[in-house]
């Protein structure tokens, strides 16, 4: 898995993406991706603004734009999946997601992000569900990580639902919230 879990940074271990992959592993992405609304409604439940305005480890994020990350992250994934369903192997634009987690909107209500998301993976899961064996060898072109097909996308937002997700669990369980 790469990193231990002893690595706060990745408490999940790091994405490794399997040789090949199969449709039991983009139906469990799908699961995942459907559950990831309440998972992390249930990770920030009852956390008050200090507890939001806490780094989950040293120089890291807030557990609040940690929040807003999943939902800036999973807008960029919906929408490079539906370029990639639309247009040829396009290259999609790759941002900047430490500069965009220090913008002002950063400091909005967790709840602003967890409603997006909510909708968000409402729809993101709708359209994964109807896609083809076809469709799911389609891909884009990362400007930076190279060809990735939808499968492949697909399998490392489960991961990265699932890693941040922990981020706030394993704080909640270290600082005994």
């Amino acid at each position: 898995m790469g990193q231990t879990a002893a690595d706060p940074r990745y408490p999940i271990g790091k994405f490794e993406k399997p040789a090949t992959i199969t449709s039991d592993d983009t139906r469990g992405a799908i699961s995942v991706l459907a559950e990831l609304p309440e998972m992390l409604r249930n990770a920030v439940e009852g956390l008050d603004a200090s507890q939001l305005n806490t780094p989950y480890r040293e120089g890291g994020w807030t557990v609040r734009q940690l929040v807003h990350h999943i939902a800036d992250s999973h807008m960029n994934a919906f929408i490079r999946m539906r370029l990639a369903l639309t247009e040829d192997w396009p290259t999609i634009g790759a941002y900047n997601e430490k500069a965009w987690a220090e913008l002002h909107d950063s400091a909005a209500p967790v709840e602003w992000s967890l409603e997006l998301i909510e909708s968000l993976h409402a729809r993101w899961v709708m359209l994964l569900q109807s896609l083809t064996d076809e469709q799911w060898r389609r891909g884009y072109r990362h400007p930076e990580n190279g060809p990735q097909a939808l499968d492949g996308v697909a399998l490392m937002y489960a991961w990265h639902s699932r890693h941040h997700v922990a981020h706030i669990t394993h704080l909640r369980a270290h600082e005994g919230w």
